[in-house]
């Protein structure tokens, strides 16, 4: 995969009805190729909106195209472990990356939209609940965990996290529990890359404030080319170099 011609960054989302999350997400692909100018890229998505990866994979294996799918999800759950990876599973010439997240950069992308958002960072009586979108697979929420560690170092309330679905707590018990256990103020830190279904029940889970999903910021746009040049270069290059 290291030989030319370079394999196509396949940014694969997971779809979403929402004008603006439709944008970022596009916006997010053009950040990338604005970093590494001369890489190609293009669009899929596991849900709600085509092209599928499934049809974007067979069509560069097709023309012979070496492939990269770099998932545009925050955490490795079904979509990852299943969707992409049986969409490459068939085509010798293409790889899956890890997904985006955890990643220490997200945290401060989210660490920064709770700034913009009002809240202290100093002050112990603010707890923060980090909400995801949520999955049945353990993978998923352990990476969601891990994220909210990687939160924690900058925050001196505590940090707890919520699920939209599959997982438990739901956002709402999350906020409550903060709550019971003695929070003043609850702010939930939208762990979501846009604007979409997620993000719209966040404003009835019952917290104080909600911040802004993680897009726009460049941060992400550095985190997804990682991730393609991680599944391009293996790890035995990289140490032989």
């Amino acid at each position: 995969m290291s030989a030319s011609p370079q394999p196509v960054l396949v940014a694969c989302a997971h779809g979403t009805r929402n004008p603006t999350g439709r944008r970022l997400i596009a916006e997010l692909a053009l950040a990338a190729r604005a970093q590494r100018p001369g890489i190609r890229t293009t669009a899929a998505f596991v849900d709600v909106q085509p092209p599928t990866v499934v049809d974007v994979v067979r069509g560069l294996a097709d023309d012979t195209t070496p492939a990269v799918v770099v998932p545009l999800l925050l955490s490795g759950g079904y979509h990852v472990h299943v969707d992409i990876a049986g969409a490459v599973a068939a085509h010798p010439q293409a790889l899956a990356a890890r997904p985006l997240g955890p990643d220490p950069r997200l945290a401060a992308v989210l660490t920064d939209r709770l700034l913009q958002a009002g809240t202290d960072p100093r002050d112990p009586r603010t707890a923060i609940v980090l909400a995801a979108a949520g999955s049945s697979d353990a993978r998923s929420v352990a990476d969601v965990e891990r994220t909210a560690g990687f939160l924690q170092r900058d925050w001196a309330g505590p940090v707890t996290t919520g699920y939209g679905s599959a997982a438990k707590p739901t956002v709402p018990d999350a906020v409550a529990a903060a709550r019971k256990a003695g929070a003043e103020r609850v702010v939930v830190a939208a762990y979501l890359l846009a604007p979409g279904h997620f993000h719209d029940k966040l404003q009835g889970a019952g917290a104080d404030l909600v911040t802004a999903p993680l897009l726009p910021d460049e941060r992400i746009a550095a985190v997804l080319l990682d991730r393609y040049d991680a599944a391009v270069t293996p790890a035995s290059e990289l140490s032989a170099g």
